[in-house]
Parts: C-alpha cells; structure tokens; sequence
C-alpha cells in the first residue's frame, strides 16, 4: 500500500484537492501546538497539544503549507454509485489523523483510520432506509468532544441522502456552529435538493468525483485482488465503472449467475404471463439475496442482546429480566426488518442497473454508435434486439427500466413497480 488515496480509482483531481486540504490541516495543528504549549505555561496543561508538538518536531517541518489554507469544516463527496465517494472520506479521515499530515499509509493514525478502530473517527452507515433524528443527535453530541489523539474528531456520514428532515436539521446546527477539532464528511449521490439541504450545502466544500473508467478499475482488480487481466477487463466493463461491483462479479460465482439470470429476461417476455413470471422472479432473486446477505448479522445481534439481557442465566432475576426485554427484542427486530428492506431494494436496484445496461447496449448498435458494449457476453442478444426493436424500441425499453428504478426510489412498492416494467419492455 501505498497511501491512503491508493484505493480511490481514477480520481486525481479530487485526490490532489484532498492532499492539499490535509496538508493545510496538519500545518495548522503545528501553528496551534505551540501556541497551545505556551498558554499552558512550565508546569503542564494540554498534553494532547504537547504531545503532538513533540510528535511533529521528530516528524520533520512537513510541507510548506499556508495554516487553513484549503481545509474547511465540513465537506461533500458527490458522484455516481461506485466511484468512491466513502472511499475519498475514509481516505481522507485517515489523511487528516496522520502523522505526517500526508496519508502515508503505515503510521498508526492511517492504519488506525482505514481499520475502522480509531477512536476519533466515527462512521455513520445507514442499515435502514434513513438516518434518524435520534440517531443524528447521538452523533453530533459525541462529535462535539475534544479529539483523544489531539488532531481532529471526524464524523463520516455514508449516504447523506437518507436524512430526514429532522436529523438534517440536527446536522445543520453542528456544521453552522461546528467544534474547533470537528470536520464533518458526508457522502450523497448529488447535492441536489432531493439528496442534501440547500443550507447543508452551502456550508461544506463539496468534492465532486466521476465515474472511474473501466481501464482503471480493471488495473486496480489486478494490483489489489489478484484477479486476472481478462476477467477484470470484463468485470470493470460490466460493473459500469462500478468498483465494489465489478470486484463481485471477478470473485464471486454467485454474482456472475445471478447476472446472468437478470439478462436472460429479454428472452423470456413473450407474452402478458411471461412478463409477470419474469416480474416475480427478478423479485424472489432480490428477496433471496438481500435474506443471505443480513441472515448472519441478524442471528449475531440477536444473540448478542439476548446474552446481555441476560438469556440462559439461573440467577436470581434473570427470568425478570428476560421477561422486560420484550420491548428491546421488538426494537432489533424492527431494525433489522428496515435493514433487510433496504438490503432488498439494493439487491434489486443492482439487478435494474444491468438490464438497463442490455437496453443501452441495444440503442448503441441500433443507432450504429462508435462505442464499446457494456455487457460484451449478450452483444450478439443485445445486436439482434436492435434489429427487432430498431432505436426508439430500444430507447423506449431503456425508459422503463429507468422509471422502475425511479419508481421503487420514491417508496412505490418494488413489485408493482417491477411488474409495470416487465409489461413496458414486452409491449415496447
């Protein structure tokens, strides 16, 4: 490993704005601690401060940096799904706590930071459909704390866009008025009205990053994973520049078939029963996976508050316990019900992504475009679909597959949703 920034793919203009921006930040923690040191006076005060003076003069002067110049408080990581926006603000959260204010890579701070135990980090990763009021205040009261590394207390929010409006607001007075060793990191799809507030926005320094072309994630499969050139050209181009996914569909046999099962379903729309057959079964392959993927965290979870509620005790008072812990059991599993909601929809969406990719596939070679298909495996399918459908079939199959995944995103039941799709795409 490199640095931290090795695993962000294809991204270089927001990797040297994150540099520059750690830089600045680890410039002004060398102008504070002296400063700090000497209110502190001979006889002792902030150790933290101390300790990291200490720490930087052996470090060396580090780059030439200008205090505050490039950092801020709070900051956005905006891009399409796959292109790294939480593995920008880990990266740079891991940036921020290094010693030498690089993003080395082998210091304890960036190691600490990337592992996900360092105790000034805090990562929010939704489970659920949002993120909560509750839950938002838990947070920003914890991120008001003095740093215990004497750097900075970092605050990653994954998928920013599933605040509510309650726990947005929640989140706006802690970046209005943030803590002086605070920074905020929040990933959304866009900073769109619809994915973050206006005034969220307009108080964070937003880091836009772009689908990675499928060259770079096919050579980062191949220097990280192991994976061999020829299966990770093809995963990168299928995955769409999606990283997480192509690395799936390179390593995992599973992937791969129920891929395969997605693009067969142009074949099998043959008629009205066809279509609703297809429907329900683009639907139980959903359920299916997103019921595998969250199956063993559950049972984990379960047990786990079970044992803590005292579960298989003979003790006095254990019965009583158990007895009065009806309502923290019914509180997981409505948790963990929202969860395997939001699993479901993931696995489904990812399903929509790849059909959507066969219909684009069809309208490039009906409209004789110069460009490379995404599923090269179905070229031939997608090649005789054009010549069926001609462009506007093509582009018009293509629309219901995106208004499917439009529908299911604004709370319309996935089946219905799914089962109106089928019938466009057998109509045309």
């Amino acid at each position: 490993m490199t640095d931290v920034f090795a695993d962000l793919v294809g991204q270089d203009e927001a990797v040297a704005t994150l540099r520059r921006a750690a830089a600045s930040a680890a410039a002004l923690l060398r102008a504070a601690a002296p400063v700090a040191a000497g209110r502190a006076g001979p006889t002792g005060g902030d150790d933290d401060l101390d300790a990291l003076a200490e720490e930087f003069d052996e470090s060396g002067p580090g780059p030439e940096v200008e205090p505050g110049a490039g950092m801020t408080h709070a900051w956005i990581f905006t891009g399409p799904p796959g292109s790294g926006r939480s593995v920008a603000a880990r990266a740079f959260a891991a940036a921020l706590q290094c010693v030498h204010g690089t993003g080395c890579g082998h210091c304890p701070g960036c190691h600490t930071t990337l592992g996900g135990t360092h105790a000034d980090v805090r990562l929010v990763v939704p489970e659920g459909l949002s993120i909560g009021v509750n839950e938002m205040r838990a947070l920003v009261l914890r991120a008001a704390s003095t740093p215990s590394g004497g750097r900075w207390q970092v605050v990653i929010i994954e998928d920013a866009d599933r605040l509510t409006e309650a726990a947005g607001n929640a989140l706006l007075k802690a970046v209005e008025e943030p803590p002086p060793r605070t920074v905020f990191l929040l990933c959304a799809p866009s900073t769109h009205p619809d994915d973050i507030s206006v005034t969220i926005r307009s108080r964070c320094r937003v880091v836009p990053l772009r689908q990675p072309p499928a060259g770079a994630v096919a050579e980062v499969l191949v220097r990280r994973d192991g994976i061999a050139p020829d299966v990770a050209e093809w995963a990168a181009a299928a995955a769409q520049g999606h990283v997480g996914r192509a690395r799936r569909l390179a390593s995992d046999p599973e992937a791969r078939q129920r891929r395969d099962a997605v693009l067969a379903v142009p074949r099998r729309l043959t008629g009205v029963g066809a279509a609703f057959d297809a429907a329900s079964a683009l639907i139980e392959a959903a359920e299916a996976e997103a019921a595998a993927s969250v199956a063993e965290i559950d049972e984990a979870e379960r047990a786990a508050l079970q044992t803590a509620l005292g579960a298989g005790g003979t003790g006095r008072g254990a019965a009583g316990a158990m007895r009065g812990a009806a309502g923290q059991l019914k509180d997981l599993e409505r948790r963990q019900k929202s969860r395997a909601t939001r699993a479901q929809r993931d696995a489904l969406d990812r399903a929509l992504v790849d059909l959507a990719g066969f219909y684009r596939d069809a309208l490039t070679m009906a409209l004789r475009a110069p460009v490379a298909p995404v599923h090269t495996d179905t070229a031939a399918l997608a090649g005789a679909g054009a010549q069926k459908w001609d462009a506007d079939g093509a582009l018009r199959r293509l629309e219901a597959v995106l208004e499917c995944r439009a529908a299911i995103e604004a709370n319309v039941k996935p089946r219905i949703a799914v089962e109106a799709m089928m019938l466009a795409l057998w109509k045309g």
